[in-house]
């Protein structure tokens, strides 16, 4: 059953790389007593998600927080290792945490995996975005297959 507005998110551990190595984040740590924009994509170091994507999410960074945010993850179900790269890569630093969902256990509890199987990538996240509000879901985008708009950085501002 996918997630909706209203619905807790649930209980689980996803990995950070921190001082060279995977961390445990858990997802119970991260949104309590918080207000938390989450968006998720297919993969690391792909097209859309590289050049729009979480490039929209870290220049649109002071903004959103700006708006009583007090954090913003990217989640994806690749490893800690290649998002550690990727957000090095894009300059994320301490604007967008780079959080890996290495087995897909975050994305199958919130129901919105993917088969990318067809294009050599195996299960993966569909695109989305959700404000996270102390732990419940107050926001929730997803994308069309292909599409690139309800979970961009600017129509998530509209939503704050």
């Amino acid at each position: 059953m996918t997630i909706k507005v209203g619905d807790k998110v649930p209980s689980v551990t996803l990995m950070q790389k921190q001082d060279g190595g995977p961390k445990p984040v858990k997802t119970d740590d991260l949104f309590a007593g918080k207000k938390v924009v989450v968006f998720a994509l297919p993969g690391a170091f792909t097209p859309t998600c590289s050049a729009k994507h979480l490039p929209g999410f870290i220049q649109n960074a002071d903004a959103i927080r700006a708006k009583g945010v007090d954090a913003i993850a990217c989640i994806s179900v690749n490893d800690a290792f290649v998002m550690g790269a990727w957000g090095d890569q894009q300059g994320a630093g301490d604007k967008v945490m780079m959080l890996a969902d290495g087995n897909g256990e975050f994305t199958k509890a919130i129901g919105l995996e993917m088969d990318g199987s067809r294009f050599g990538m195996g299960q993966r996240s569909q695109r989305y975005a959700m404000i996270v509000d102390n732990g419940v879901v107050t926001a929730l985008s997803v994308e069309e297959p292909g599409a690139f708009s309800v979970s961009s950085a600017e129509a998530i501002l509209k939503q704050l």
